[in-house]
């Protein structure tokens, strides 16, 4: 995927929202006051993505382009450089489950909040 589509792709979750936190190079995706995702601007890009515990060795086995999160917890966050090897269809899921990771941690009544604007 190119990086316009990957950020395409996040900015497409419902209640996602995008911030510059940190700096104005470092694109962060939320939903509601939480982050599921950080994008760099640099190339190839790398895309930082909550991930379930259980889950992150077995990816990062797999891909080498799936590293522990860059500055962030490495039990709970991977980084992937998008340099084609790791499959788009693999890099959308793994959007999709730190969205829902994240999506789950809300309150009932965030959620609900979000689905009404769906």
């Amino acid at each position: 995927m190119t990086p316009d589509a990957v950020h395409d792709y996040c900015r497409r979750m419902p209640g996602a929202w995008e911030d510059f936190p940190f700096d104005e190079v470092t694109l962060v995706m939320k939903v509601s006051k939480k982050l599921f995702a950080i994008l760099g601007t640099d190339r190839p890009l790398r895309i930082s993505l909550k991930c379930d515990p259980g889950r992150v060795d077995a990816l990062r086995e797999e891909h080498p382009a799936i590293t522990p999160g860059y500055y962030l917890s490495k039990r709970h966050w991977n980084t992937i450089v998008c340099d084609g090897s790791v499959p788009d269809e693999l890099l959308c899921e793994l959007i999709d489950h730190s969205y829902e990771l994240v999506l789950a941690s809300l309150t009932k009544k965030e959620r609900q909040k979000i689905a009404d604007e769906a």
